[in-house]
């Protein structure tokens, strides 16, 4: 059967199957650098793009190629490009489409270091960048420039949750003929799916919800195009941001649990989240499963659920914050999200210190925020261990 015609989560155990010889259950681990060509005229037609043959790992592998086509099938995209990070997977999107002088309109908070390279990197070539508050479709419309290439977002965003209208946004880019890019790793395609609605390439850090077990670090770029598609495989073989195979197998393996993890911790995160909110030490809290969040109605209108990411802010600000974060025992403090374990960070001063107090201030990203990835352990350990954790602020 056809994975493309199979629902989510039958998508998520049989997307990315191959018929190996030997019958194999799960997706073999080719871990070979090169491979073996039939004779020479084999070896030249897979040069020249006339035979699909394996050339060398850094072009193509056989684990790596299930991976990004599970994923692209999972996102409703036409080609999946498979990297080595997170970031690899971003850096690849912005080398695809920015040149020298061109202009990319970008989400005023997201994932510090997408914002960071651009600054201290892509903006020694001549690349220029405004960053706004895309939840307001209209900041993006004044943004936009005769030499705008590229308009990227990430929605819920990190670390404020603020959400942004997918579709509202895909128009405006198809309007001004520009690509429009949207980091979906905080939902993953079991929660949303950016191409549906009409963006042209989503992309995800794997490290996160994908893979879920805190135990590699991977990218994905996926295209509603083939051409898209090309521009981006040919940005990663060239600079040679590949994946490994292993990590690919690792992936694989996590994917098959991705909608039963996002659904257990979902659960977890909307009784934490409620806990939270009536908390009289919580000065303020975002999630999309609330109705207190700006951007409630469109969460339910463009996701499939509101996600375990929440964001919130204490009575007695930094100061309260850090107390509860020296506190936790059951939480880890550390960086990353969307894995099995609840995961408690500090923002400013940890994923974001890079952006500076300024920009911080004007995206949102205050000195009291704190970041809370919620886990799939039994909810009323994460809640005790918050309780104990308060009673110390």
């Amino acid at each position: 059967m056809d994975p493309k015609n199979l629902r989510i989560n039958s998508q998520l155990i049989h997307a990315g199957e191959i018929d190996d010889c030997l019958g194999s259950a799960t997706v073999p681990i080719y871990q070979t650098s090169t491979f073996r060509f039939r004779n020479v005229d084999h070896g030249a037609a897979c040069f020249a793009g006339e035979d699909p043959g394996y050339i060398y790992t850094r072009i193509g592998n056989p684990t790596i190629q299930a991976l990004e086509e599970a994923v692209a099938i999972l996102e409703r995209g036409v080609a999946g490009i498979a990297t080595s990070s997170g970031m690899a997977a971003i850096t690849a999107v912005y080398h695809a489409f920015l040149g020298a002088g061109a202009h990319i309109v970008s989400h005023d908070a997201l994932y510090g270091p997408a914002r960071g390279v651009m600054e201290s990197l892509f903006a020694k070539f001549g690349v220029e960048s405004t960053y706004v508050d895309t939840t307001d479709l209209d900041n993006v419309r004044k943004a936009i420039q005769p030499n705008t290439a590229l308009i990227y977002t990430e929605t819920p965003a990190n670390p404020t949750m603020g959400i942004t209208d997918i579709a509202g946004l895909a128009a405006i880019a198809r309007e001004h003929h520009i690509p429009l890019c949207v980091d979906n790793t905080f939902s993953s395609p079991v929660l949303q799916r950016p191409l549906e609605l009409g963006a042209d390439i989503s992309l995800h850090s794997m490290t996160k919800f994908i893979n879920g077990h805190a135990d590699i670090v991977a990218g994905m770029v996926v295209t509603r195009t083939p051409e898209h598609g090309k521009l981006v495989r040919n940005v990663m073989v060239n600079m040679g941001s590949n994946m490994d195979p292993h990590q690919a197998y690792l992936v694989l393996r996590g994917l098959k649990t991705l909608g039963i993890r996002v659904e257990r911790a979902q659960q977890n995160a909307m009784k934490v989240a409620e806990y939270l909110q009536a908390h009289p030490k919580v000065e303020w809290i975002k999630y999309p499963g609330l109705s207190s969040h700006p951007q409630y109605e469109l969460a339910l209108r463009q996701m499939m659920g509101p996600g375990t990411m929440i964001s919130f802010g204490l009575k007695g600000g930094l100061q309260a914050g850090k107390t509860l974060m020296n506190s936790v025992r059951l939480a880890l403090l550390a960086v990353s999200l969307g894995g099995v374990e609840t995961l408690i960070q500090h923002p400013a001063s940890m994923t974001h210190s890079k952006l500076g107090p300024e920009h911080r201030a004007k995206a949102g990203i205050t000195d009291g925020l704190v970041r809370f990835s919620v886990g799939i352990e039994d909810v009323e350990d994460i809640i005790a261990d918050l309780d104990q954790a308060l009673e110390k602020v």
